[in-house]
């Protein structure tokens, strides 16, 4: 079946959901699964918390900070993969567009099932905000998981 797992996670509660089921998807399935953060470039958070930088320093130092809180979340969740015996590999991204950066690391990786969290947006949020699980699901080849 699938030998080869990617897993989407921003950290939240629902997304470790996700990462739980992949987890024990690929133990059953003797598959390997590669975990998936997508962080922001810089552009897109200009005003985040009503600050505002610029200069190549700070901004270098804003995005250091963002991948390195990324980078011990994906240590957390290998601690956990090695506890039920799952061969893991992890990626972080950068890009303006999460869904984009999934399919394309999915893509690279000759993924065969992707799995994701659906983080059920509705309504008006759903419409301003989009939904990253949604355009994954309508622009991937690779069959796709949601977990609620």
């Amino acid at each position: 079946m699938y030998k080869k797992i990617l897993v989407a996670t921003d950290g939240s509660n629902l997304s470790k959901k996700a990462v739980r089921a992949a987890f024990d998807m690929a133990a059953a399935l003797g598959a390997q699964v590669t975990i998936v953060q997508v962080i922001p470039k810089f552009v897109q958070a200009y005003f985040d918390s009503s600050y505002y930088t610029s200069t190549k320093g700070e901004i270098e130092k804003m995005e250091m900070s963002w991948e390195q809180k990324a980078q011990k979340s994906l240590d957390a969740l290998i601690k956990s993969a090695n506890t039920k015996q799952v061969d893991v590999k992890t990626a972080i991204v950068k890009s303006y567009l999460v869904s984009d950066a999934i399919l394309k690391t999915a893509k690279k990786s000759n993924i065969e099932l992707i799995v994701m969290a659906s983080h059920g947006r509705h309504g008006l949020k759903r419409l301003l905000l989009g939904s990253e699980t949604l355009q994954v699901l309508t622009h991937s080849d690779i069959p796709v998981l949601v977990i609620r």
